[in-house]
């Protein structure tokens, strides 16, 4: 007799228990995620937001960005939450959903004096550390942790711990543009903007300055105290080169070139003006140089061609990978789901909290 064949069915897969809510979804629910259509009544409540950036914003572009632009705008009312981004934030992030712009320490100024209950940091990982640090009562979501920072990975709190084993009772004088684990270490933060400030303020003559030799390098330039440097750097300011503006310069003697102090010293060789991101963007609008070299990350650029339509930017564009990690999509589903939510270890938070606190405190 021919054996017959039993199928037998698959058996079933277990059931996943759904992920747990994490503390801000438990104290703020989830939201229904929004209609996402292009549709007139977007075009029409976004419009006054495409005049800002019409002119580094393709109109072609626009119908994908406004319906998330309106989405988050209406969700971070809903929600009572603020969105800080940083200046190297794309145009429709940086002019359409941000409440606050500007650079570290303005950032970090306004996220201690912030209102509302969630803080949404467009920026690194680092910068969304300090605003918890600032204000450890409030949510702080940053829409995705992987963005890092190539400085802020170059040292560990480790590293710290040696080097003033090495150098007793000198005191250190860290970026901002660093881990809570590195800031807990540190006596005074500091921003590219009041690094030199920063520096003179602790009235000694040797400083450990930590993580950005080329900040440094500048820093001793303008200074009489010694610094002790690390050898960190940014990836995206370290791959500009003296020789690449030297090009443009020879090209239109007349052109302006403006440089962050975390390029390398043959860069800031070159330049006309340095500083800070908030202190390049004031001086090309109080300028308005008919051509300039903004020499930091690209979209920057972008920001301030937006609000200074009579200057031609020429770009020497390097973008940052992990700022790009930052979009609209993101921003929203941080929104809706309330994540990522950024979290620190309450003993090194009540160290690192002081160094932040004694630079925002700082008279300017």
């Amino acid at each position: 007799m021919e054996a017959q064949l039993a199928l037998r069915p698959a058996p079933a897969s277990p059931l996943r228990s759904p992920a747990p809510l994490t503390p801000a979804q438990q104290r703020y629910g989830l939201l229904p995620m929004p209609d996402l259509a292009w549709t007139p009544a977007v075009e029409r409540a976004t419009a006054h937001l495409y005049d800002k950036v019409r002119d580094v914003i393709p109109s072609v572009e626009w119908p994908f960005f406004a319906p998330y632009v309106k989405a988050i705008n209406e969700l971070k009312a809903q929600r009572g939450a603020v969105i800080l981004a940083h200046n190297y934030q794309t145009p429709e992030i940086f002019h359409c959903v941000a409440d606050v712009v500007g650079d570290s320490l303005q950032l970090a100024r306004r996220a201690a004096e912030a209102e509302q209950d969630i803080i949404v940091q467009c920026g690194v990982h680092f910068m969304a550390e300090t605003s918890k640090l600032l204000s450890p009562d409030k949510t702080v979501l940053i829409p995705d942790s992987r963005a890092g920072c190539s400085l802020a990975a170059s040292i560990t709190g480790a590293d710290v711990r040696l080097l003033k084993q090495r150098y007793p009772g000198v005191p250190v004088v860290t970026y901002v543009n660093s881990s809570a684990d590195v800031k807990a270490e540190t006596d005074i933060c500091c921003t590219s903007s009041n690094a030199v400030q920063v520096v003179e303020s602790l009235g000694v003559d040797r400083v450990i300055f930590l993580p950005d030799e080329y900040l440094g390098q500048y820093v001793q330039s303008q200074t009489r105290v010694r610094l002790i440097l690390w050898k960190g750097h940014c990836e995206v300011h370290e791959r500009f080169t003296g020789a690449e503006l030297r090009a443009y310069r020879e090209a239109d003697p007349s052109i302006q070139i403006i440089a962050h102090p975390e390029c390398p010293p043959d860069v800031l060789a070159e330049a006309d003006f340095t500083g800070s991101t908030a202190h390049m963007i004031d001086w090309v609008k109080s300028r308005q140089p008919r051509r300039v070299v903004m020499v930091t990350e690209c979209s920057m650029a972008d920001n301030v061609a937006a609000e200074a339509p009579r200057v031609e930017f020429v770009r020497p564009c390097n973008l940052c990978p992990h700022m790009k990690r930052i979009t609209l999509p993101k921003i929203l589903d941080s929104l809706v789901n309330m994540r990522e939510e950024v979290l620190i270890d309450p003993a090194i938070a009540e160290r690192a909290r002081l160094p932040i606190e004694r630079m925002v405190n700082l008279k300017a």
